[in-house]
């Protein structure tokens, strides 16, 4: 290369003429022609948020939702007051859709295996001839797989479908289902039924291997119902959970037994047995058959108030049982027909299409929105079962495991992206509308079902309102409009029936001995449909704090005794199949089991969600599909690291105190109560809140639950970045809100708590005095803010903060160095125009979302009115209401009155930052004839 060289006078006046010429075209008009509007699409203000009314899908249960867009992009999920299914709430998968939306690894095309990249038509031509000779057979040959489906709409199309076929079949798979719970309905009382229990009216409650806090399509209307009575002393009761390893249900709990899962009939049958039922002596060891003496004489004493829940993974005997129960209680359950039928056509279950496939009977199968070459148990080998079919097409988000093993796969709509209806626990129909139109170019569900019915090409929207046509009288329109606003469909609920008298069904024999292992569903990823979802995927697993992964959760005991430790690798196996797979030594896992959730070792999940944890699937059956004996466990030579955003630590002897972060008391005890405003400061006194507002919040520790829906609810309200494995590794998260576990305990009896963690916006607040440039200031309301373009990084004020709750742009997370698909341009589509998106370098924090103070603000100001309470994206996501946000310097407001409660306390009073995030203590009811909770 030849050297530099100065370039002469006339050069230099030659180069900068041409920068200042390429400068001003850069600063043109486009060459596209602009059109304004010329009557603007109604209720579309720029930079105004619109709110939509629809529901969102778990499981195909319907939980309502708000949807918000600005400038037509949907950028928050918030729950529907009116919805039976979420009462105003989120939980974490609802917060986290507004991602999938915009996810860059969707499906963006119709693909063909072979020839790869394709089009609608070329995939309509040659879905015809198999379709031609299925109708000329009757439908002999054509096989239908969705997942469960709630929906009217394409229930009634494929009541259609299979009646102008009526030799075709439809089957379900759903891997986390009620299959259990409705085969034990069915052995009780002749008939399957489905039991909605209702928390709000039961005062004891007993939960055998169930976790009803926990994820699941019923975990906000079962947790605020809960919640809403605990509230009221006279009707406080008591919580009874045994379980394999703990839950967040068994951290609620009042008294709680490490139950083994083969020995779950056995304490059943005594339970039963201290009610009447004069089963055979169970064989149970002292402490179970002592817990369950106790649970049973606090049940029998609430008669009428009294409730016992089996868990899904338990076999249908157990929950037959747990009727007979629940029948000799009187507990408070409504039950009704299940919905999810077709016409008179019930669908057929997956073990019955594998079968078809061995025997070389189906022609044509299509698979409408469910992922089965992943989640099916893996005795029947199912994914390679799919190249039996003559035909095969898979329509998913997503070019998943069985996309990949289709012979088509088409982009199918995302919720947001069209029309349809769903059907909520108990009945209630939603109607689901879109915000935006498809943006990789999907199809609904609806509209691909009409293909496979070689229907004339219909709208969604079309499809959806004939089946509505006939509600609403004479005004269809009027009805139909109210529907959309509201959100839920009036008297659309199902009618309870009377189940009549349960039978006692005939208990099986206990499982064989051996190690046994309990799969769950993911409290961040679900059943692994969410995998490639990075808020997910980076949300902390409520007990374990994990996050990138799962792992096996083990006992102290039982790790000791096989020589294992925190990380070891290990390998399971179980019916000539193996994994591998972390560990994770817990406390309050029952000895000789262990527990692992599902949703992970996924091949084709999408660049987040590729390779990471360990696939439980491999090792289900079709028999055990959730509830593994003896299970083989051989350690490796390799060691691996559990991410987690907390540190386990146990801490013995008077060092315990430390755990007074969270209070704990029972219910007949007096609760903590203070903020250390009287002890001395070298700070400069508090002055006052000058500007006439004086914002705090409350959090009641006794009403969360863990869930981060509150989380999530931030990350998405706050643009707040992801920083994948490798960061979190380091011990860097960007996480503005936190859930805190302390527990108080020991490893065999758990006494544990929640306790969410925002910035503590101390009056006296130790990160300000720090702080060179002065970034970290205060407002004349109270607010600890942060001033992005004055900090320099010095991270004095993270140093200085005792509750830790300031993050660090180490990187450019949202600008140049994203973590792996997070910089696309569709994932910026999501970030909320009112709050800055963080450059690297810069300290960040909770702000009690300060973007919508100021909208309340400007509007109340507009309005000529006082301002309306304003409602952090936290606090509207939590669905117990364990958050309140308030203004103390407003009279009569809820905060107030919250400040005052007996339990209300500081974090750390001692340190007299006079937080405004104060807390109530936590509260239990220990049996006393059991010493507390186990």
């Amino acid at each position: 290369m030849p050297p530099l060289s100065v370039p002469s006078r006339r050069e230099a006046l030659g180069l900068l003429s041409a920068g200042i010429a390429l400068g001003l075209g850069a600063c043109s008009k486009p060459s596209e022609e602009l059109v304004p509007y010329v009557v603007a699409p109604e209720r579309l203000l720029p930079g105004v948020p619109v709110r939509y009314a629809t529901a969102l899908s778990l499981g195909g249960w319907a939980r309502g939702v708000h949807a918000i867009a600005v400038d037509g992009r949907p950028i928050k999920i918030e729950g529907n007051p009116l919805h039976p299914g979420s009462r105003g709430a989120t939980d974490v998968f609802a917060e986290a859709a507004i991602l999938d939306l915009y996810d860059p690894d969707r499906s963006r095309t119709v693909t063909e295996r072979v020839n790869g990249i394709a089009s609608w038509d070329m995939v309509g031509r040659a879905l015809a001839v198999p379709l031609a000779q299925a109708r000329r057979a009757k439908g002999e040959g054509f096989r239908l797989l969705t997942g469960h489906v709630t929906s009217p709409t394409l229930l009634h199309q494929i009541a259609s479908l299979l009646q102008a076929m009526p030799e075709a079949v439809w089957h379900v798979h759903e891997p986390l289902n009620d299959a259990a719970a409705l085969r034990g309905a069915e052995l009780a009382f002749g008939r399957p039924l489905r039991a909605l229990p209702d928390p709000g009216r039961a005062e004891t409650i007993l939960c055998i291997g169930a976790d009803p806090l926990g994820p699941s399509p019923d975990q906000i209307r079962f947790s605020r119902a809960l919640m809403d009575r605990r509230r009221d002393s006279a009707r406080f009761g008591r919580i009874y959970v045994a379980e394999t390893a703990l839950t967040q249900t068994g951290i609620k709990a009042d008294a709680r037994y490490a139950l083994h899962p083969h020995h779950a009939g056995a304490l059943l049958a005594a339970l039963a047995n201290h009610l009447g039922a004069a089963l055979p002596a169970p064989d149970l060891p002292p402490e179970a058959a002592r817990f369950a003496a106790a649970a049973a004489s606090d049940l029998r004493g609430a008669e009428g108030r009294a409730l016992v829940l089996v868990g899904d993974a338990l076999p249908p005997e157990l929950h037959a049982l747990g009727h007979w129960i629940n029948g000799r209680l009187k507990a408070p359950i409504t039950y009704t027909v299940p919905l999810d039928v077709a016409g008179d056509r019930a669908p057929a279950d997956l073990a019955t299409l594998a079968a078809d496939l061995d025997a070389g009977a189906v022609s044509c199968l299509a698979i409408l929105d469910c992922n089965p070459a992943h989640t099916a148990p893996a005795d029947l080998a199912f994914a390679e079962k799919i190249g039996r079919a003559g035909f095969s097409l898979h329509a998913g988000l997503h070019g998943d495991e069985t996309a990949g093993a289709t012979h088509w796969h088409l982009p199918l709509a995302h919720a947001l992206e069209s029309w349809s209806d769903l059907r909520a626990l108990d009945g209630t129909a939603s109607l689901v509308q879109p915000l935006v139109r498809p943006l990789y170019g999907g199809r609904s569900a609806h509209e691909i079902l009409s293909l496979l019915a070689g229907e004339p090409a219909t709208a969604g929207y079309d499809i959806v309102r004939a089946t509505w046509h006939d509600q609403g009288g004479g005004n269809f329109e009027g009805w139909w409009r109210r529907a959309l606003h509201d959100g839920v469909i009036p008297d659309s609920a199902a009618a309870p029936v009377e189940p009549g008298a349960a039978r006692l069904p005939s208990l099986p024999a206990s499982p064989n001995a051996g190690f046994a292992i309990e799969l769950r569903a993911d409290p961040c990823l679900y059943d692994g449909r969410y995998a490639n979802n990075a808020w997910l995927q980076e949300c902390p697993k409520p007990v374990s704090k994990q996050v990138w992964g799962n792992a096996l959760a083990l006992s102290e005991g039982e790790a000791a005794r096989r020589g294992l430790k925190a990380g070891d690798v290990v390998t399971l196996g179980l019916g000539g199949r193996q994994v591998e797979v972390l560990v994770a030594v817990e406390s309050g896992v029952a000895e000789g089991a262990g527990a692992l959730t599902l949703g992970y070792g996924r091949p084709r999940a999408g660049a987040i969600g590729n390779g990471v944890g360990a696939d439980g699937y491999s090792l289900a059956t079709t028999a055990a599909p959730r509830l593994l004996s003896g299970v083989n466990l051989a350690k490796t030579d390799r060691r691996g690291n559990v991410l987690r955003t907390q540190t386990y630590t146990q801490i013995e002897g008077e060092t315990r105190k430390l755990f007074r972060q969270i209070a704990l008391v029972d219910l007949a005890q007096a609760a903590p109560k203070g903020s250390g405003a009287g002890q001395p400061s070298l700070l400069d006194p508090w002055r006052g809140d000058a500007d006439g507002h004086a914002w705090a919040m409350v959090i009641d520790t006794h009403a969360c639950i863990g869930c981060n829906a509150c989380v999530v609810a931030c990350q998405s309200e706050n643009n707040v970045p992801v920083v994948g494995p490798e960061e979190i590794a380091r011990g860097r998260m960007m996480h503005w809100l936190r859930v805190d576990l302390y527990d108080s305990g020991t490893p065999d009896a758990v006494r544990a708590g929640f306790q969410p963690v925002p910035c503590m916006h101390c009056e006296h607040a130790p990160c300000e005095p720090v702080c060179p440039v002065a970034a970290s200031v205060h407002d004349g309301e109270g607010l600890n803010l942060q001033v992005y373009n004055r900090c320099v990084g010095t991270r004095f004020c993270e140093a200085n903060c005792p509750y830790k709750v300031r993050r660090f742009n180490f990187f450019g997370y949202a600008d140049g160095q994203p973590y792996a698909t997070m910089g696309a341009e569709s994932i910026k589509a999501q970030h909320n125009p009112n709050v800055t998106v963080r450059a690297r370098g810069v300290m960040e924090k909770c702000t009690y979302c300060i973007q919508r103070i100021a909208n309340e603000r400007q509007a109340s100001e507009r309005d000529g009115r006082p301002m309306d309470p304003v409602v952090t994206a936290c606090q509207s996501a939590c669905p117990t209401r364990a958050i309140t946000f308030g203004d103390l310097a407003k009279s009569g407001d809820p905060i107030l009155a919250l400040r005052r409660d007996p339990r209300h306390y500081a974090l750390m009073e001692e340190l007299n930052t006079r937080p405004r995030t104060t807390y109530l203590a936590d509260l239990h009811a220990p049996n006393p004839d059991l010493g507390g909770r186990t």
